[in-house]
């Protein structure tokens, strides 16, 4: 009887090696996930429910940084920089060649990251209420900014020759904070693939950019077809690259075991993504709960169990059942040499609000070329501080309360969630959000108003109905405050001085 270890040997001599891996059952490495609860399936990732952590963390920031950023150009600049006619493809052309003769591959090593003291940053992110960060872990740019096993273009071997993820997850461990990372590299595959176009147009039309050079195809892909109007799906990706982005991305788990895991779509190509989630689950579980949040922006995917929801530059339009989160910036999303950014009254409000209705927020400060926060950054982070010193009682470990709030910005909803922020109006002295924490209400009123306040969402005859109140705070203030519960409303008398510049919060017993 011939033994099995022999039958594969004839198999593997009498067949082609890329049938072999077919036949035999190899590159299915997705199979090869960590044991435990979860499985590589829908029915099985259906039982996951949110870490407690991540229920009560509420605001984490993000460092969305990689070697696009040493141009200081905003987003997407490894892409844009070949398509012709795009901002980026002038400026490059303009500052450093043709395409065809300087590539992205060529800015790579601009990026040194000189001044980058993650230790210092996270302290600023601790003490700005921060629960949680995340680091750039890949970008569409095919740039793994960790010691990658599975890809020479990582930036410990060029670039700043740093393990980035790995110094930021020290120095996030050393705050007690919550790490995550996030990984864009699904997309990669057509994203970069107008790499390997040319000019349409001019004295250089059809001659190739330099992803067509063989040479550079574990950077640019191995692609053919050139997307230069991107459709946001995973399709025409190849099973070769579906089982890389496998491998990279469990090598990126396997050895930081974060506790967030972003990834910027939706879970991608079916078998290795799920099994994807689910390794990553099983890694980080404690007992038989799992502590690690993956996040998804596709709300299929989220709707039974499986992962988080995720909301690009936008707030849902109601109390979620579970919680969710926003990312969103405070300008470009790489960084932008002169951006205009979001006020601090901008963020305070949308992380409110977001709080209000179950959410999380994600704030990315992005970083320059050097590695240090801007002038402007500092500012806006030295705001968020100053306002979470007095009121983070109402963000942290609180829950939704019966409705998230009341006022004129209630009237507006969207039933796109998503990069609805831009359509968003100012929130004022008349819009109220609300929180809960045990038998403790807090009320948030969104800009100082004329003497008082008034909610009638407290009125004790209101459709909720609030119940009667015994004791009413502003927090940050030792002012004794004058108010009162009538059949319609509470109005609560506000002292001179407001505790704090932006919102301010009732401390309300019943």
């Amino acid at each position: 009887m011939i033994s099995r270890r022999r039958l594969l040997q004839l198999l593997a001599a009498a067949i082609p090696a890329s049938r072999a891996r077919s036949v035999l059952g190899f590159g299915q490495e997705y199979n090869q996930i960590r044991p435990g609860p979860f499985k590589g399936t829908r029915e099985s990732l259906a039982a996951y429910s949110a870490p407690q952590w991540f229920r009560d963390a509420k605001f984490g920031i993000w460092a969305h940084w990689g070697p696009q950023s040493a141009i200081e150009y905003g987003d997407w600049y490894a892409r844009l920089m070949y398509i012709q006619g795009e901002r980026q493809y002038k400026y490059h052309v303009e500052h450093y060649g043709h395409p065809s003769k300087f590539g992205y591959k060529d800015t790579i090593p601009s990026w040194k990251a000189e001044k980058f003291d993650p230790d210092y940053l996270l302290g600023l992110y601790k003490k700005a209420g921060a629960k949680y960060f995340v680091s750039m872990g890949v970008h569409h740019d095919n740039f793994d900014l960790w010691n990658s096993k599975h890809t020479r273009w990582n930036s410990v071997n060029m670039g700043p020759h740093k393990d980035i993820v790995g110094m930021f997850r020290n120095a996030t461990a050393k705050q007690g904070l919550r790490f995550g990372v996030s990984e864009h590299l699904a997309m990669s595959y057509k994203w970069f693939s107008v790499a390997h176009g040319s000019d349409k147009e001019g004295t250089l039309a059809s001659v190739p950019y330099d992803g067509q050079d063989p040479k550079y195809a574990d950077l640019y892909h191995d692609i053919k077809d050139v997307y230069t109007k991107l459709e946001w799906n995973l399709d025409g990706t190849s099973e070769a690259f579906k089982r890389h982005w496998f491998m990279r991305i469990k090598d990126l788990v396997d050895n930081y075991e974060p506790d967030l895991l972003y990834t910027d779509g939706l879970i991608p190509f079916e078998n290795w993504g799920l099994s994807l989630v689910a390794h990553f689950y099983n890694v980080s579980r404690k007992g038989s709960s799992p502590q690690g949040v993956y996040t998804s922006k596709r709300l299929e995917d989220c709707r039974t169990g499986t992962c988080v929801l995720d909301v690009e530059r936008g707030v849902v339009d109601q109390i979620w059942p579970e919680p969710w989160q926003t990312d969103t910036c405070i300008g470009n999303w790489h960084y932008l040499k002169g951006a205009t950014y979001k006020t601090p009254k901008m963020v305070i409000d949308m992380l409110v609000d977001i709080v209000s209705r179950n959410g999380n927020l994600l704030l990315n400060f992005p970083l320059p070329s050097s590695g240090m926060l801007d002038q402007q950054e500092l500012k806006i982070l030295d705001e968020i501080t100053r306002w979470m010193a007095v009121n983070q009682e109402a963000i942290h470990e609180t829950r939704p309360w019966k409705i998230y709030g009341e006022g004129p910005s209630t009237q507006v909803s969207s039933s796109e969630p998503g990069f609805n922020e831009s359509k968003r109006k100012p929130l004022g002295a008349k819009d109220i959000r609300f929180t809960k924490k045990g038998q403790t209400l807090y009320a948030f009123f969104m800009g100082w108003p004329e003497g008082r306040v008034s909610i009638s969402a407290l009125g004790p005859t209101s459709k909720l109905p609030a119940g009667k109140i015994g004791k009413v705070e502003l927090l940050g203030s030792k002012h004794q405050l004058k108010w009162a519960q009538d059949a319609e409303e509470l109005t609560v008398e506000l002292p001179v001085e407001r505790p704090c510049e932006h919102a301010c919060v009732l401390r309300i017993g019943f």
